[in-house]
């Protein structure tokens, strides 16, 4: 059973105490008829998502909050959602622990960083619906009190940090953070000022990293990003473009096959 409360901006929430997924909860939410502007959080999760089919630990005391847009828009715009995401999250930890100087950071393309650390995941997922409509959920996690073990990257919570905040703390400032950049963005009319914002927060940028996909890896120094969001990664060969692979800071590369 849910609770069930309106929220600025024209949102309402919806508060579970226990769910499989607040981003699979969206998503039927969705396919019900949903208008979209509904977040859904859970006090806990028993089979939390992450990237490319990931687990995502899902233990009580952190922040798990999905938010469902309906979009009309071209792909190409959507795909810039999450460095929306990953600026309202960054922007409402600065918030919520009341100390705009934390050093909290970008890994491309929206991982959230303290202090080098992984304090947040994001996960987009989207659905056409009857009609042609996409279904768009953005999911967040945040670890409030407790960081995941045996992860690809180094990670954190905030109480580890020395700062305590509660996932209903924290999503009050992430409800508002994500309104204002939504509203900034502007279905993808808006990126170019999301773009300058993201770079001033990106982690990384003029360091050598190694960009890890399935089967190979190529290392180079990162640029920025272009455009549409995609990262830029001067190597030995020129730059090269990249839409999606996992990006590891310094040159780790030793055995891996490059190409």
């Amino acid at each position: 059973m849910a609770v069930s409360t309106s929220l600025a901006g024209g949102y309402h929430q919806q508060a579970f105490e226990r769910l499989d997924s607040t981003n699979s909860e969206c998503m039927r939410q969705a396919l019900a008829g949903v208008e979209g502007n509904l977040w859904v959080t859970a006090h806990e999760q028993h089979a939390g998502k992450a990237r490319r089919g990931r687990e995502w630990v899902s233990r009580p005391g952190n922040l798990y909050a999905s938010l469902l847009l309906i979009e009309n828009g071209q792909q190409k715009d959507i795909a810039t959602l999450p460095f929306v995401a990953s600026l309202a999250v960054a922007e409402a930890i600065h918030a919520g622990i009341g100390n705009i100087e934390a050093p909290v950071s970008i890994k491309w393309p929206n991982d959230v960083l303290f202090d080098g650390k992984k304090i947040s995941g994001i996960l987009l997922e989207a659905s056409v619906l009857p009609g042609g409509r996409q279904a768009v959920v953005i999911g967040c996690g945040v670890n409030c009190q407790y960081a995941p073990d045996n992860v690809l990257y180094p990670a954190t919570s905030l109480a580890s940090e020395g700062y305590s905040i509660s996932p209903q703390e924290l999503f009050a400032q992430l409800a508002r953070t994500m309104n204002r950049y939504l509203v900034i963005w502007n279905r993808g009319q808006g990126f170019a000022s999301i773009r300058k914002d993201w770079l001033a927060r990106a982690a990384g940028i003029g360091q050598p990293i190694v960009a890890r996909f399935d089967d190979y890896s190529v290392s180079g120094t990162f640029t920025g990003i272009d455009e549409q969001g995609l990262m830029v990664l001067a190597t030995s060969n020129g730059d090269k473009l990249i839409s999606a692979a996992d990006i590891f800071f310094g040159n780790i590369q030793k055995n891996d096959s490059s190409r």
